[in-house]
């Protein structure tokens, strides 16, 4: 895109939506310019949201967590692939005649505490689970992997929170969601059903939450094959940051690369005030 195409671009955005892990912080530790980014989006009337495939956590220890990095973000501005997966299996049920039936679960709190609120009983039976979805759990052991098995081998619906390989720690990335997918499909012999990013339900509840349409709105993400691929199939506008999973090079070697690049929030909100004339 040219200066003046990014400019213009920029200053027609009503909403923008951020990946948390790699773009507002890594572990523990906040990234550079993140509430000077949200207050500048809240100040010129511009909607957000933050939009994980972090599953293992509820929005209220979202909130807490980001509390302890000095970034204030209110609940109802968190969607995490925990709370769209069980959105995702109620809107089955319900408009397209799903059975309702038993949940197993193999994942963490924000996973168990999502389906819980929507109205689904859990069960820790494999063979009395009509649903098995799985999500990040970083106190996984072979038990949860051997009944996360049986449970989709006795016909258990497969469903995945998100396909991420890896996760983004201060120690480096280790295995994330996706490897756990994969183990159990290739002791399964079946695929799941993945709602987080890339898939479109999860970008399409995001703009649903906000009331916008893709050709108003902004993802911002670190990982290419998540955010961005899954943003630039639905027409939204896309920014890639170097703060997280991919590198530059990854992100300009693609065939539809994002439309900006930026070394993090700093720069875009640098790049959102001079297309608002504000410097």
């Amino acid at each position: 895109m040219s200066e003046n195409t990014i400019f213009k671009t920029l200053k027609n955005l009503r909403a923008v939506f951020f990946d948390m892990d790699g773009v507002l912080y890594v572990g523990n530790n906040p990234l550079p310019g993140v509430q000077e980014l949200l207050d500048y989006l809240d100040a010129s009337g511009r909607k957000w949201l933050c939009v994980t495939n972090n599953a293992m956590q509820t929005s209220e220890q979202f909130v807490a967590k980001l509390a302890r990095m000095d970034v204030r973000v209110p609940a109802q501005n968190i969607l995490g692939s925990a709370e769209a997966t069980a959105a995702w299996l109620t809107e089955q049920i319900e408009v397209h005649g799903a059975p309702r039936g038993k949940v197993f679960v193999m994942g963490m709190e924000g996973l168990r505490t999502a389906l819980v609120r929507a109205g689904f009983e859990l069960t820790a039976d494999p063979f009395a689970a009509t649903y098995a979805v799985a999500g990040a759990n970083f106190e996984l052991v072979f038990n949860d992997l051997a009944e996360a098995t049986l449970a989709i081998r006795n016909g258990a619906r497969f469903i995945g929170t998100n396909a991420d390989m890896s996760f983004p720690t201060e120690r480096g990335q280790v295995p994330g969601a996706g490897a756990v997918l994969a183990l159990l499909t290739a002791a399964s012999g079946i695929a799941p059903i993945v709602i987080g990013k890339p898939h479109a339900p999860m970008f399409e509840l995001a703009m649903d939450r906000l009331g916008v349409t893709p050709r108003i709105s902004l993802m911002v993400g670190d990982r290419y094959e998540t955010d961005i691929a899954g943003a630039l199939e639905l027409g939204m506008t896309t920014a890639g940051v170097l703060t997280g999973i991919s590198t530059r090079e990854e992100f300009e070697n693609q065939a539809h690369p994002p439309h900006l690049l930026v070394e993090g929030l700093p720069e875009l909100l640098a790049l959102f005030q001079r297309a608002d004339g504000v410097a």
